[in-house]
């Protein structure tokens, strides 16, 4: 029961961009993730656009998680995203790395991980960034 009002409180704060087509957005919480590996793959498929501490093409990543969605200062975001009201959790994080613009239509970032695990490692490595 817990769950799904806390799916639901998700849902009524999220804003434009969450519900598509017919129904809302399915939540899933990421499978465990490895750090050692996210972090391997966050140096190959990351760091053309991210770094940890700076803003590149994209955001700086330490302290993503639980932070608000389009909410770094010092970086512009597109409007869509700054207007959101989501923040960074393991499933809204698993929900933008599968599809940004499923997620926040009108978002900037053109990249994607298909791959289930490989989503959870790199969202592991990302929760150690403090």
């Amino acid at each position: 029961m817990r769950a799904v009002v806390l799916a639901a409180a998700v849902l009524l704060m999220a804003g434009p961009g969450l519900a598509q087509g017919s129904g809302a957005r399915e939540w899933r919480t990421p499978p465990p993730g490895d750090i050692q590996r996210g972090a391997a793959l966050y140096q190959t498929r990351c760091t053309a656009c991210h770094a940890v501490d700076s803003n590149k093409i994209g955001p700086a990543h330490r302290g993503v998680m639980g932070r608000r969605v389009g909410g770094l200062k010092g970086y512009t975001y597109s409007a869509e995203l700054a207007q959101s009201r989501l923040r960074w959790t393991p499933q809204t994080l698993n929900a933008w790395l599968e599809d940004p613009e499923e997620l926040v239509a009108g978002q900037r970032m053109g990249f994607q991980v298909e791959d289930a695990q490989e989503r959870a490692d790199l969202i592991a490595y990302l929760a150690t960034l403090k």
